[in-house]
């Protein structure tokens, strides 16, 4: 059997995503009556065609990976239908061929002034990412407070392995399943920019394979962005810290960033001046 191409794998994650999205939404959210019998949770693929106003036969075939030319108006239109939030909005653009801004590759080697500036960012813990978790870079502060990169494999270090396979990897972070979830959410929305390309392919099929966790919420459909926000880290030798991951995109590797997670507070500022610095 041919192995589905690329446009293939795109199709079916459109069907897939939609499907997913559209089954969310109640009916009397849009203002259909509530009851009768329904074979599927959500709304009726005639009721999507009805509010965005496609064809049924045409927003069918969409769900169901046909080869169909798809325009910037209709997509906008089924947008606004399934009150995609702005990331959902741009994955869904993505997987529909329209993706809004140029495609960049992943960072395959970093230049040594990223090295440096992530060694100076200390006694903050700092590492670099690609766009599918697997970890470029990282500091000394960041073995020190978090994990200690330096004793897992090369062939390991990718966060999604250690957070949902990896027996060794022991997480820091306080509020571990919440991260789980959006780092997952993170990780569909950058796939749709790598849809059919091997090394992708394969990472998802191991983590499916290797973790019902991973699977549960990869089948959620869910897309995010990295966040800001501030995480508590349970430190076996200090106790508690709270970061502030600031993330700075290295524009010229793609979607490449740096992580730099800042103290939070005077406490852990000084926790971590302990931890690193031995202060």
């Amino acid at each position: 059997m041919l192995q589905a191409t690329r446009p293939d794998e795109r199709r079916r994650a459109l069907a897939e995503f939609l499907r997913s999205r559209r089954e969310r939404i109640q009916p009397e959210e849009v203002g259909f009556a509530p009851g009768g019998r329904r074979r599927t949770p959500g709304l009726r693929r005639e009721e999507v065609a009805q509010l965005a106003g496609v064809g049924v036969t045409w927003y069918t075939w969409l769900e169901q990976g046909r080869d169909i030319n798809v325009s910037t108006q209709v997509v906008e239109a089924i947008s606004r239908t399934l009150r995609l939030d702005r990331l959902e909005r741009n994955h869904l653009y993505t997987l529909a061929g329209l993706a809004i801004g140029p495609v960049t590759g992943d960072c395959v080697g970093l230049p040594p002034s990223v090295q440096k500036m992530i060694d100076r960012a200390s006694p903050y813990p700092a590492l670099v990412l690609n766009a599918r978790y697997d970890v470029l870079a990282f500091n000394d502060a960041y073995c020190k407070v978090m994990l200690d990169f330096t004793q897992v494999p090369e062939d390991q270090r990718n966060i999604l392995w250690l957070s949902f396979v990896s027996k060794e990897w022991q997480c820091s972070f306080a509020d571990a399943e919440t991260m789980k979830l959006h780092m997952v959410a993170g990780y569909r929305a950058a796939s749709a920019d790598h849809l059919g390309e091997p090394s992708w392919q394969e990472m998802t099929q191991r983590l499916l394979t290797e973790s019902a966790e991973f699977a549960d919420l990869w089948n959620r459909y869910d897309v995010a962005a990295p966040s800001n926000k501030v995480k508590v880290v349970d430190n076996p030798r200090v106790g508690r810290l709270e970061v502030e991951p600031v993330n700075l995109w290295l524009n010229r590797l793609g979607r490449t960033r740096a992580t730099i997670y800042t103290a939070a507070d005077e406490e852990t500022e000084t926790k971590l001046r302990i931890l690193v610095d031995g202060a």
